[in-house]
């Protein structure tokens, strides 16, 4: 059995889904956010919980919802979310995005803050894991479904960040535009100084505002973290 991972505040069991506890969700949990107080929170795609977990601990959001289409790691978000301090503000409901976005868009429910660690890889790189399929590839929920889905459950007043690999980020913006959301703030990070930019942490709203831009190095070397990273992450990892 995978061993659980323990943060400060809370553990993420991982023991069931394909997709393990990885620095791009911490990134994003940590990086989202919340300054503007949101209330309601959807994490779509939820793995392991972790997310949901990280937003729940940084804010005082009433309620965060999260939707994941597999199985097991339904399954394991449930259990995780139930162990941690904040059960009663946490729900995970086990449908596909497309499914759920049309539901709460029927009943008119929206979010101030919507998160998506999404699927990366096309369809050339599946693997024979259905599971892990699932979870890392864009065949079962493409980035256009995405953006149209997180478009129609966005309050006015809110923001939707995701992590995407950089090489995706001029054709995500333009995406976004097409559903009338726009770039707010961008984060591009690298591994360590020499590496080239791996990832896009990306911030989105109905409305129209200076692009705020940042720059984020993760490691001075192997294992040694910068100021910057641990700065951002030092809440919820044990050893920062």
């Amino acid at each position: 059995m995978k061993k659980p991972f323990k943060f400060k505040e809370f553990t993420i069991y991982q023991d069931k889904t394909a997709m393990k506890i990885g620095t791009d969700a911490v990134l994003l949990g940590a990086w989202s956010t919340i300054d503007h107080f949101p209330d309601m929170i959807l994490d779509i795609g939820s793995g392991t919980g972790v997310l949901g977990l990280m937003l729940a601990q940084r804010s005082d959001a009433l309620t965060i919802d999260s939707v994941e289409i597999e199985g097991n790691a339904y399954e394991q978000t449930v259990e995780n979310y139930e162990r941690s301090d904040w059960g009663d503000r946490l729900f995970c409901y086990h449908a596909s995005f497309q499914e759920f976005a049309q539901e709460m868009n029927e009943e008119e429910e929206v979010y101030d803050l919507i998160v998506s660690n999404p699927p990366f890889y096309n369809d050339a790189f599946e693997t024979e894991d259905d599971a892990r399929n699932k979870a890392r590839f864009t065949s079962s929920l493409t980035f256009e479904e995405l953006v149209k889905g997180v478009s129609q459950l966005l309050s006015e007043k809110g923001f939707f960040c995701t992590i995407i690999p950089f090489k995706e980020e001029e054709n995500f913006i333009k995406l976004a535009e097409k559903y009338n959301m726009h770039i707010n703030r961008a984060c591009r990070v690298r591994g360590n100084e020499n590496s080239e930019i791996k990832r896009s942490l990306l911030q989105f709203s109905s409305n129209k505002k200076d692009l705020i831009e940042e720059s984020l190095i993760i490691e001075k070397e192997r294992h040694k973290y910068t100021d910057a990273y641990t700065k951002l992450t030092k809440d919820f990892y044990l050893k920062m």
